[in-house]
């Protein structure tokens, strides 16, 4: 998907960019019959949820474990969707290793870190730190990508949005009551996705596969890294906790899997400026889901921090009209 860096946060359970290929492909199909303002509406939902189920799911499981069964449900699904349209997974050693990188920067590490960091944060928390990754994104483009040049709106945003982390955080307070380490790591896991997509844009760009190939092949590799990982840190459950495994489930099939095709048909559609709005519903349901079904506290401060993180990540991905 031929998305600019900062304008990642749209993508950042996903692969790499759009192929002449797909777009030729795509305009010979019919379009689909499902409203794309309802399907951008379940998008919303799904992703904005998926921190929810994150917390459901760590209370029966590791958080490794949390986010291997995510990965193995995701995995599933694309893999249903490559045998329906009869597609191959991509081909080359050097595509593999550079994938074998992107699935750890935008798929195990940061689905690791939310699930770590749901421990001892409330899932609203890690919805509103999830909403930062453009702000990262944007300031790790203006070093890393030359052809991203800073304009004064753009630095305004990335102010004003940092300025909404704190705002967040409390630090008027000293970060009273706030688990540093949790909030760290789900910083940390946001800052990841950017981090990845940057990778992704100087090494996998223009390989010729399409975007389910390789998507399907990144999460495949993610898989096979938490595999490995997982019986090295964690034991295997005493008992067969349900809910939480249902919740494991559903954020794998949905906020992993069928979220991915739904942003796909998006982009195509109506394309990567509109597609990516779904970033700012995603912060205010997560927070609505965490207070309404888990009864997470809300401080005023949470729900005024997160519109200026917003405002200011919206800012960020202002371009100048030519």
């Amino acid at each position: 998907m031929c998305y600019e860096i900062a304008s990642s946060m749209v993508t950042s359970m996903t692969a790499v960019t759009t192929t002449v290929r797909d777009r030729a492909r795509t305009a010979d199909r019919p379009r689909p019959r499902l409203d794309w303002r309802l399907r951008f509406a379940a998008l919303s939902l799904i992703w904005g949820f998926s921190f929810l189920l994150i917390k459901i799911g760590t209370h029966g499981y590791a958080p490794f474990q949390v986010t291997l069964g995510r990965l193995v449900f995701g995995t599933a699904v694309l893999g249903a969707a490559l045998a329906v349209k009869r597609e191959r997974l991509p081909r080359g050693a050097r595509t593999w290793g550079h994938l074998t990188v992107a699935a750890f920067l935008l798929n195990a590490l940061p689905f690791s870190l939310f699930a770590y960091a749901e421990l001892t944060i409330p899932s609203t928390l890690a919805g509103i730190c999830n909403a930062t990754s453009p702000l990262w994104g944007m300031a790790l483009s203006l070093v890393a990508l030359s052809e991203d040049r800073p304009t004064r709106l753009r630095v305004a945003g990335l102010g004003l949005g940092f300025l909404g982390v704190l705002t967040v955080l409390g630090a008027w307070q000293g970060f009273h009551g706030l688990d540093a380490t949790g909030t760290a790591m789900a910083l940390l896991a946001s800052l990841s996705y950017p981090v990845g997509w940057i990778y992704v844009r100087r090494t996998l760009a223009g390989t010729g596969h399409s975007n389910l190939s390789m998507t399907g092949a990144q999460l495949l590799l993610a898989t096979v890294q938490l595999a490995v990982v997982t019986p090295l840190f964690t034991t295997l459950p005493t008992d067969l906790a349900v809910l939480p495994l249902l919740a494991i489930a559903a954020l794998g099939a949905l906020g992993t899997g069928l979220a991915v095709l739904l942003q796909y048909g998006l982009v195509a559609e109506v394309g990567p400026t509109t597609a990516q709005m779904v970033t700012y519903f995603i912060p205010v349901i997560a927070t609505a889901a965490g207070v309404a079904l888990l009864g997470e506290s809300l401080a005023w401060s949470t729900p005024v921090g997160a519109l200026i993180v917003l405002a200011g990540a919206a800012l960020t991905q202002a371009r100048p009209r030519r």
